[in-house]
């Protein structure tokens, strides 16, 4: 599909095709201030500051965040403008931003126990690979890796029997995890994870990437921007990192097409394994609130 194809399904799913009885979560208003803040082109630390001290649970979410093994501070920081001055004005965006999809986007079911840790992984592990790689931003990145699979819960909160669905994509064999979703729903995690991030106005590459995270093909398609096959590839070998790090069966994606993503990214299967080492005090300092 073209760009400007994907981007027609996504408006026709929503206005007359099987996603017009879910519910898309609104992008919450801290999160439309971050982004018009973002959008002048020169972030200012301290409206950034001042955004993220606006909400109690998250400015402590963010103290909390910044004074983890993650980042190994000898000093402990006590203040919203310490930690924004501490991780920098981009990280900062990118925690704040898991902060606020995660209270928005709910996880209420026993299958979806560690949903937010794994996508947090998953968003660091992106961010990690994009930064050992040549002209990938790196915060553009992780914040694909969030919401890679946040079509998940927002399909369980707004779909009748997709808990059933949930258990049948993760036990089939025979066929991949969007196929099962599609034969049951007519549609998948990675359109509505799409919609979600073009409803909040996140930007194209992202909710472009987010509908192909699944879809290898598009690295093979010269209408496909490369950043674009960049996040896809990226992606699947960040979700084959986390499976190995939870102790979680590859999907089939990474059985059929791993040789695919380390092509187009230009590594080998052993620096992989190399990363899983690199990022496993990462993954286990993840923290979730």
């Amino acid at each position: 599909m073209k760009v400007a194809e994907i981007n027609r399904e996504l408006d026709v799913a929503r206005d007359a095709g099987p996603l017009r009885d879910i519910i898309i979560p609104p992008c919450p208003e801290l999160l439309v201030a971050l982004q018009r803040e973002v959008n002048q082109g020169d972030p200012d630390p301290a409206v950034i500051a001042r955004i993220a001290g606006g909400d109690v649970a998250m400015a402590a979410a963010l103290i909390r965040i910044s004074n983890s093994s993650l980042y190994a501070r000898t000093e402990p920081v006590r203040t919203v403008a310490q930690s924004v001055s501490m991780l920098g004005v981009k990280p900062t965006i990118a925690v704040l931003t898991g902060f606020l999809t995660r209270n928005a986007i709910r996880v209420n079911s026993p299958l979806l126990e560690h949903f937010w840790e794994s996508s947090t992984r998953r968003s660091l592990a992106m961010a990690f690979i994009a930064r050992q790689l040549y002209d990938v931003d790196a915060d553009v990145a992780q914040t694909c890796g969030l919401f890679c699979h946040v079509g998940i819960p927002v399909m369980m909160q707004g779909l009748k029997g997709y808990s059933g669905t949930l258990v049948e994509a993760m036990a089939r064999q025979d066929r991949t995890f969007i196929q099962t979703e599609n034969a049951v729903h007519r549609t998948d995690h990675a359109v509505v994870g799409a919609l979600v991030a073009k409803t909040w106005r996140l930007p194209a590459v992202i909710s472009i990437a987010v509908r192909l995270h699944h879809d290898f093909t598009a690295l093979h398609d010269d209408k496909i921007p490369v950043e674009v096959k960049n996040l896809v590839a990226i992606a699947a070998v960040a979700e084959h990192l986390v499976s190995k790090h939870e102790g979680v069966k590859d999907q089939r994606d990474w059985e059929r097409h791993a040789d695919e993503c380390l092509l187009h990214l230009q590594i080998s299967a052993g620096e992989v394994d190399a990363w899983l080492d690199a990022l496993y005090p990462v993954f286990e300092g993840v923290v979730v609130s």
